[in-house]
């Protein structure tokens, strides 16, 4: 849901007319039409595709994705608080209550679900006396929300039982781990709880929840090569790289992401000197004209010279750093791909100047709009 607000103000923010001052009406023209896009998208999920988890546009019907967790309304809630809709945020929020079910036979991303499914209700529990809910005595460390996230993460606990700590890419959140699971999980599969899970251990006073996220943060740590880095995907029983293509997009790159905000949240040095780390390897062997490329984890030699959409996040996580010089010549080459297509494109080759076959697509991902506005 937050992608066609996003993709409306990217193409504000990037094109020519952003670098000159706007009137009060003209900038009221605009958030009209960022809302005109939103609601257009949510109404339509709501007439056509409740208590789904998506909308598809073409068959103007629903289907679940990433579990049965009427996933569009948990994204929704507090673009709903942003846009002011007090009146449709305390409806939904009721109406999830009543709604979504966490004991099912469903199997689901271990991610997917902490990423958008705990940090959606957790997001919305610390909003809720914003948006007008009434707080229970105890606000913040009580309310339905953040049962609702407590609920939901300790279905995701199972997928962490494992020798080393990281965890599984999947879990049925009814029966746990299927023994025919596969260990392979992403970089970013296992780095990217420390938010979530450190922010419910607080509120809920149960230490569970962030011991499990940063055990699995320092296994992933002792797996990196001896020249800093990290590859793509990992087996959580054996600790062996399957995928040993070291970069900062696809796979891997919320990993870093996590570090430095959780260093933030949590005022955390550890964190942090983890990310510092591997920054100086990133920036010693993957880093070329300021472009990012792909390179084979223990030699440092290029295996895919190539930008990915997921990567145009990292310009925003230098900025939060401080490094702007380096991350205002990265986002200029990640816009310069923008002007050349009008979106950035999933795989985008360097050296050809063009879109990589069959990854020519643009799914109105919001990671350039984060790096321009943080």
């Amino acid at each position: 849901m937050r992608a066609p607000v996003c993709a409306a103000l990217l193409v504000w923010l990037l094109s020519d007319a952003a670098a000159r001052d706007f009137t009060e009406e003209e900038m009221a023209a605009v958030r009209q039409r960022i809302k005109s896009m939103f609601y257009h998208a949510y109404n339509s999920y709501l007439d056509h595709a409740f208590p789904y988890d998506e909308l598809r546009p073409l068959t103007c019907d629903g289907q679940d994705t990433w579990g049965s967790f009427s996933l569009t309304l948990i994204d929704a809630l507090d673009t709903l608080l942003v846009l002011g809709n007090h009146t449709e945020f305390q409806r939904v929020a009721s109406l999830l209550q009543d709604a979504v079910d966490f004991d099912i036979d469903v199997n689901a991303s271990v991610f997917e679900t902490n990423i958008r499914v705990v940090g959606g209700l957790l997001s919305a529990h610390l909003l809720a006396g914003r948006g007008g809910m009434e707080l229970e005595p105890g606000w913040p460390c009580s309310g339905p929300l953040l049962r609702m996230a407590e609920d939901a993460a300790r279905k995701l606990l199972p997928a962490f039982q494992t020798p080393s700590g990281m965890p599984y890419g999947t879990v049925n959140l009814l029966r746990g781990v299927s023994p025919s699971e596969t260990p392979v999980t992403c970089t970013a599969g296992v780095g990217t709880f420390i938010l979530e899970f450190s922010a419910l251990s607080r509120l809920t006073g149960d230490p569970v929840f962030e011991d499990t996220a940063r055990r699995a943060l320092s296994a992933l740590w002792q797996t990196r090569s001896d020249i800093g880095l990290v590859g793509n995907h990992i087996d959580v029983l054996s600790r062996k790289w399957v995928a040993q293509d070291a970069g900062i997009g696809a796979g891997v790159d919320s990993y870093f992401e996590y570090l430095v905000k959780g260093a933030i949240l949590l005022q955390d040095q550890e964190l942090l000197s983890m990310f510092r780390a591997y920054d100086r390897a990133i920036q010693n062997y993957t880093r070329f004209d300021d472009w990012y490329l792909w390179v084979q984890m223990h030699k440092g030699t290029v295996s895919m010279p190539v930008f990915q959409s997921l990567e145009a996040f990292w310009p925003g996580l230098q900025s939060l750093l401080g490094d702007l010089d380096r991350a205002v010549r990265t986002f200029q080459n990640y816009y310069s791909v923008w002007r050349q297509f009008g979106g950035l494109p999933e795989f985008y080759s360097i050296p050809q100047g063009y879109t990589v076959d069959k990854r020519e697509g643009y799914p109105l991902r919001p990671d350039q709009v984060g790096s321009v506005v943080m």
